[in-house]
C-alpha cells in the first residue's frame, strides 16, 4: 500500500519560514520524481516545485529564491524549505510521486501565512 504523509504545515507570520516533509512508504522512493503542489481556496492546484530522481529541480516563478525542494532517499522523505513566506503562499500543500504512468498523492498539509 502506497502512502505519502505530509507534515510541517501551520500558521506563520509573513516573512517567516516553514519546512514541509513528505514521507513515503510502499514505493521505491529513489526511482520516483517528486513534487510539491498547492491549492488555495477557489484556485486550481498548481505545481510549486519538482525534483527528479537524479536531483534536478524546477520551481514556479513565484517561489524562486524563497523555496528549496530537496530529498533524502535513505529516509524516503521529500522536503520543501519555505522562507520569506507571503500571504499568497497560503494553501494546502500536497506532495506527489511520479514514475512513468504511476502517480501517488499525499493528503495535504495546510500552510497559512498571516499576521
Amino acid at each position: 500500500q502506497v502512502q505519502l504523509v505530509e507534515s510541517g504545515g501551520g500558521l506563520v507570520q509573513p516573512g517567516g519560514s516553514l519546512r514541509l516533509s513528505c514521507t513515503a512508504s510502499g514505493i521505491s522512493f529513489s526511482f520516483y520524481a517528486m513534487a510539491w503542489y498547492r491549492q488555495a481556496p477557489g484556485n486550481e492546484r498548481e505545481l510549486v516545485a519538482g525534483i527528479t530522481a537524479s536531483g534536478g529541480t524546477n520551481y514556479v516563478d513565484s517561489v524562486k529564491g524563497r523555496f528549496t525542494i530537496f530529498r533524502d532517499n535513505a529516509k524516503k522523505t521529500l522536503y520543501l524549505q519555505m522562507n520569506s513566506l507571503k500571504a499568497e503562499d497560503t494553501a494546502v500543500y500536497y506532495c506527489k510521486a511520479t514514475l512513468s504512468t504511476r502517480h501517488h498523492w499525499g493528503q495535504g498539509t495546510q500552510v497559512t501565512v498571516s499576521s
